[in-house]
């Protein structure tokens, strides 16, 4: 799918800070998502007029994608830093240190991503990511560790659901393409995690 002209010339004067799916007022990944519909929308006004019309409306899911998995990114790498600081096995460690460095790399691959195409993505965590780390960091000790080894399990199972509908039913050519080319590198976390469990059942 080609980029629409008309909303890549749209100005983004919105602030990036508001809600993850609580209708909260302060929480950014809600804000994102309402910045992109706003956007959208305009544009879509606009193609109504156009001599080819490109209906902007296909890419709010693209776009709602865009912001989960920037949200989720968020999360990942700060969930890395609490096992890297916290854990106190040195297999939880290491998956740690491994969500760090690679979500870390897709995040900054999917700001630039969203910037080429004016897509907004929230600069902060939602509150529900918020409230995963806190309970998390309530934890200590062995509890950590199976904690965190469980959560990277259930998130990474959902979040390969997620790119590969993304990667099949997406109408963006670029961010199909990427959540495509992510869909190993979580897989590959997923195997982590689950032998990190194995080993802390033992």
């Amino acid at each position: 799918m080609k980029h629409n002209p008309i909303l890549l010339s749209i100005v983004i004067g919105a602030s990036l800070m508001t809600s993850c799916g609580n209708g909260s007022a302060t929480d950014a990944k809600e804000k994102a998502d309402s910045t992109n519909t706003a956007k959208i929308d305009s544009a879509k006004l606009k193609d109504t007029s156009a001599t080819q019309p490109v209906h902007m409306a296909d890419l709010k899911p693209d776009a709602d994608f865009a912001v989960a998995a920037a949200d989720g990114g968020m999360m990942e790498v700060a969930l890395g830093k609490l096992a890297v600081r916290k854990g106190t096995n040195a297999a939880v460690k290491k998956l740690g240190t491994q969500m760090v460095a690679d979500h870390s790399k897709a995040n900054l691959e999917l700001k630039a991503l969203a910037a080429e195409m004016h897509i907004t993505i929230p600069a902060s965590m939602s509150e529900k990511c918020q409230k995963e780390i806190s309970d998390l960091d309530s934890k200590s000790g062995k509890d950590f560790n199976k904690a965190y080894a469980d959560l990277m399990v259930k998130d990474h199972k959902g979040d390969i659901d997620e790119f590969k509908k993304e990667a099949k039913d997406g109408n963006d050519a670029q961010i199909s393409s990427w959540a495509k080319n992510k869909i190993q590198v979580l897989e590959h976390h997923l195997m982590m995690a689950e032998e990190v469990q194995k080993e802390l059942d033992k």
